[in-house]
């Protein structure tokens, strides 16, 4: 049975041990080989299902209401995580343990929580290797685990009592039909066939298709530099490979998960930007069917059948353009840093400025629609006005008609 594994806490590790691992300790470690053939690796898949369940959550207040299960507020742990400002961290929390089949093993996988004060919450089930597996092995472990049907109902299970526990601290609460998935393979050694530890150049020779795009025929070259051209290194014994749908991250320190963290704050946000651009898309024909519902009433004229509509839309841009500045400023990038690098190009990948101007284009259409049912109903009652001026004129000469 696969043992519980440290490596997704996003503990915060002593100073001593941050330099040592930039500086001298490091040093005194045997170097990676450059060369060789990979015989084994070991390390795990974090398999992710992120959920809008409110309009915000109130994090001090869902730390208390954690408190028994020891939740914390985490950053990025590296140096240069320093160029990374989150204003208001996400709280971590430990859910327990479950037992899991995949494939022929019975694994003991953790599940956790990460919560994001903009109304999300990522819950995370991390599924150890079972011991050193071969790169194949490994792939067709990852692709057994990419499967929804695997841990669907293991998060439905989570989210219903997670929340049942943070209840109070959700304003407006409501689980959104939108969620996001994504999956990091997670590996923590290359062994070559020696049992030496190899650098991460070893991959280079290795096919990680099938692994990150489950695509079982080779791909030509074009459509391999086109779909796998975001790969980052910042040790000689660690990488980042980024896609749409999952990660493939190599780093041997089990208590670095800055890049997770850092993938996990972008597929958050990517979250947002699609709930509310399917909000905005639902809100747009149901707000032109209430233009000409009321427009087809006689207290059209008078600009007060628009009352009610003109408040609506007013709170409704309110809030949508409040939550999206919220979501885009959880988290700034001040420096181009090997984090800020890997963040810029996940959220380049999941293209969230063309999320954003979707999203700016159609509030615009409803700011523009405010603006003119607004001018509508002003010259409704300027006419009303000036009717009510020329019946009174009127009033006034047969008034004193009748009187001569």
């Amino acid at each position: 049975m696969a043992q519980r594994h440290p490596t997704d806490h996003m503990t915060e590790p002593a100073s001593g041990e941050r330099a040592a691992r930039s500086s001298g300790e490091a040093a005194a470690k045997p170097a990676p080989s450059t060369s060789g053939e990979i015989a084994h690796v070991s390390g795990a898949a974090i398999v992710y299902r992120l959920s809008d369940v409110g309009y915000g959550i109130r994090l001090d207040q869902a730390l208390d209401l954690l408190a028994t299960s020891a939740p914390e507020r985490v950053r990025p742990v590296r140096g240069e995580g320093q160029a990374i400002q989150i204003p208001n961290p996400p709280i971590t929390v430990v859910l327990g343990t479950e037992i899991m089949a995949v494939q022929e093993w019975r694994l003991e996988v953790e599940v956790s929580a990460r919560i994001f004060d903009f109304g999300v919450i990522s819950l995370r089930v991390r599924i150890p290797t079972p011991g050193e597996l071969s790169w194949r092995e490994f792939t067709d472990f990852g692709t057994a685990v990419d499967d929804p049907a695997v841990v669907h109902e293991l998060f439905e299970q989570h989210l219903r009592l997670l929340m049942s526990r943070i209840a109070p601290a959700i304003d407006r609460p409501e689980v959104a039909p939108v969620t996001e998935d994504y999956i990091v393979y997670r590996v923590n050694r290359l062994i070559g066939t020696a049992g030496e530890t190899l650098s991460t150049d070893a991959l280079r020779d290795v096919d990680v298709v099938p692994l990150l795009l489950n695509e079982q025929r080779p791909l030509s070259a074009d459509a391999r530099r086109e779909l796998l051209p975001h790969r980052f290194s910042y040790y000689a014994d660690d990488l980042a490979l980024l896609t749409w749908n999952n990660a493939l991250v190599v780093e041997p320190a089990l208590h670095d998960t800055d890049v997770q963290f850092i993938l996990e704050f972008a597929n958050a946000q990517l979250l947002e930007l699609r709930y509310y651009d399917a909000l905005l898309d639902a809100e747009l024909p149901l707000m032109y069917d209430r233009i000409a519902n009321t427009r087809s009433q006689r207290v059209a004229f008078l600009g007060r059948g628009y009352a009610p509509m003109l408040g609506q839309l007013q709170t409704f841009v309110a809030d949508s353009t409040e939550l999206v500045e919220r979501v885009e400023n959880s988290l700034k990038v001040t420096d181009d840093v090997y984090l800020a690098r890997v963040y810029s190009a996940t959220l380049e990948i999941f293209r969230g400025p063309a999320w954003r101007a979707g999203i700016d284009r159609k509030l615009r259409i409803i700011r523009e629609t405010y603006a003119m049912l607004q001018g509508e109903a002003q010259a409704g009652r300027a006419e009303a006005l000036e009717l009510s001026i020329v019946l009174l004129i009127v009033a006034e000469i047969v008034m004193a008609l009748i009187r001569g």
